[in-house]
């Protein structure tokens, strides 16, 4: 996926939807440029906050280290947080 196609996926997940070209509108009414997911890890610390269940925040953690290095989940990028991040909710589409 683009870094695009990226940022509008998490954007729709997290509740921040499009009015019209990049204007996004957050469910409290702030109208903000669509994050940039895949290059910003505040953004994605914004985004995780939306993995309340266990289970998913598991899942998005395995996602990311692809083992049980554990470690490796403090220094994952942005980008690679994004991809886990979909790949919980089954958002990510391969070869996009």
């Amino acid at each position: 996926m683009t870094d695009e196609q990226i940022n509008r996926a998490i954007a729709e997940a997290c509740d921040i939807v499009g009015k019209s070209g990049e204007i996004y509108k957050t469910p409290d009414g702030w109208v903000v440029d669509c994050p940039q997911f895949a290059t910003d890890l505040n953004a994605m610390h914004e985004a995780e906050k939306v993995l309340r269940d266990k289970e998913l925040l598991f899942e998005y953690g395995m996602h990311i280290s692809n083992s049980h290095h554990y470690e490796y989940l403090l220094r994952a990028t942005a980008r690679e947080r994004a991809e886990a991040f979909l790949r919980t909710l089954g958002k990510w589409e391969e070869g996009k």
